[in-house]
């Protein structure tokens, strides 16, 4: 059984999305291990223990130095023996202290079609503000594993979302999350709890 660690700063719609496809069978050989999140106020936490999961806070404010943090976050991880690293709407940028300690084992979703739309100071509604602006007619939602750089690992999944005449950046983004975020995130780690995953030279293989 693949113990799955959720990072989450915020309401934890991808986190559900996981609990719901746990529960109806759509992720197999895994479980929720822990739900950390940077915010003492996120409710992705009630979600988490509304599951009977532990629910973490680790906020930097608590901490003197960012490293102090970091390490604060390691040790959370690893004493709770996490074998996959998932950031469900993570706004916290990992470390090479805790990449390094887990390589191909920590995936995000990021809510747009990577290269596109990705990297520094694209998150949130600001993914969604910046598709609008530059009258693209395709965007969607990406899995990929966390390497050092910013939305820069190879990538597991992909789902294309259509954009409509008339969208905001509020209904684009949910739309995207329904269409392409909780399919995606959900399969991702149905896929690497049963080892059906292979990165090689930085393309991700799928076995069948």
């Amino acid at each position: 059984m693949l113990k799955l660690a959720v990072m989450v700063s915020g309401g934890g719609t991808n986190l559900q999305a996981i609990l719901d496809a746990i529960e109806a069978g759509g992720i197999t050989n895994a479980e929720i291990s822990v739900v950390i999140s940077n915010n003492p106020g996120a409710y992705a936490l009630k979600r988490a223990q509304s599951h009977g999961i532990e629910a973490v806070c680790i906020s930097p404010k608590s901490y003197e130095t960012r490293e102090a943090f970091h390490l604060a976050l390691l040790e959370k991880l690893q004493s709770c023996k996490a074998e996959l690293v998932v950031l469900a709407g993570c706004l916290i940028a990992m470390p090479e202290l805790i990449v390094k300690a887990y390589p191909n084992r920590m995936i995000n979703i990021h809510p747009a079609l990577i290269p596109s739309f990705c990297g520094m100071g694209y998150y949130g509604l600001k993914v969604h503000e910046a598709v609008l602006a530059r009258g693209v007619k395709v965007t969607g939602a990406t899995v990929h594993f966390v390497d050092s750089g910013m939305d820069t690992g190879p990538i597991l999944l992909q789902k294309a979302v259509e954009v409509r005449e008339g969208d905001t950046p509020k209904i684009l983004q949910k739309r995207v999350m329904e269409e392409a975020e909780w399919v995606i995130l959900p399969y991702a780690i149905d896929l690497i709890a049963n080892d059906r995953i292979r990165v090689e030279d930085g393309l991700v293989r799928i076995l069948k």
